[in-house]
């Protein structure tokens, strides 16, 4: 069986994180495994607390998966400290793992930051160039690209320019901001689109997670980085459709929507 790792925060109420990426890695047929990075009191409302781990036991974590089920594929999320982030760029470089991705997750549907400006420059500078492929949504790329993204032209600009300067694939989410959900992937080969169904589920909690371990999953299986974008856009289509309703905010996806439709068969 092939394996992929999340590195990531806990979300208690299931919907997106650790969480998220185990139940997406799992139905994608690939074994998960998980080093979490903090965690999280939260439901569909917000988050209530986070409670960061050290940089010595994220290091303890991650040597312990590897050193006994080196992942075929690495998926990254949320990590809020450059001292977190620089272990974990240590350890891809220590254990030349493969088929890393990278969810950078730096600011909030808000426009909050939430991570801060030093940790921005640790990942820019010691991850993002060991990335495979990163996916960031709009005002991420802004940051990433220190440019305005407000058409699908901007899109395929900021994505070159990340892809160029980083060294590495860039799935940049379009999202409601520019169009519905049409994500650019730019590589060396150049602009391919990947146009998403319009789906009207405001339950879309831990979307950017679920796409992200999709992706890692379906590289892990060895998938071309295309062909892994497309599965993985359909699945989340596939999740977002099936209209789970949980919770009194922005409830989570089914992951599990490809279980059900066997067991009704």
């Amino acid at each position: 069986m092939h394996t992929a790792l999340t590195i990531a925060g806990s979300d208690s109420c299931g919907g997106a994180g650790i969480q998220a990426d185990i139940k997406t890695m799992t139905v994608n047929g690939v074994y998960a495994m998980s080093a979490i990075t903090a965690l999280t009191a939260q439901n569909t409302t917000g988050v209530t607390g986070i409670m960061e781990v050290t940089p010595e036991f994220l290091k303890k974590q991650l040597d312990a998966v590897i050193t006994d089920i080196c992942p075929d594929a690495v998926k990254i999320g949320m990590v809020s400290s450059g001292e977190l982030i620089h272990v974990i760029a240590e350890t891809i470089r220590q254990y030349q793992l493969k088929n890393v991705v990278v969810d950078t997750v730096m600011v909030a549907t808000s426009g909050a930051r939430l991570i801060s400006e030093e940790a921005i420059g640790i990942l820019k500078q010691e991850l993002l160039p060991l990335a495979d492929v990163i996916t960031p949504n709009i005002p991420e790329a802004e940051v990433l690209s220190g440019r305005k993204i407000n058409s699908e032209e901007d899109m395929m600009s900021a994505a070159e320019w990340i892809q160029k300067h980083y060294q590495c694939n860039v799935l940049l989410k379009g999202g409601h901001q520019v169009n519905t959900a049409n994500d650019l992937l730019a590589d060396a080969d150049g602009m391919h689109w990947f146009k998403g169904r319009r789906i009207d589920n405001p339950n879309t909690h831990g979307t950017g997670c679920t796409l992200s371990s999709a992706i890692a999953a379906n590289l892990a299986k060895g998938m071309t980085m295309q062909a892994a974008v497309e599965g993985a856009k359909d699945y989340i289509s596939g999740a977002l459709a099936a209209m789970l309703d949980l919770g009194k905010g922005s409830g989570p996806m089914n992951h599990a929507y490809v279980i059900d439709e066997i067991s009704q068969k």
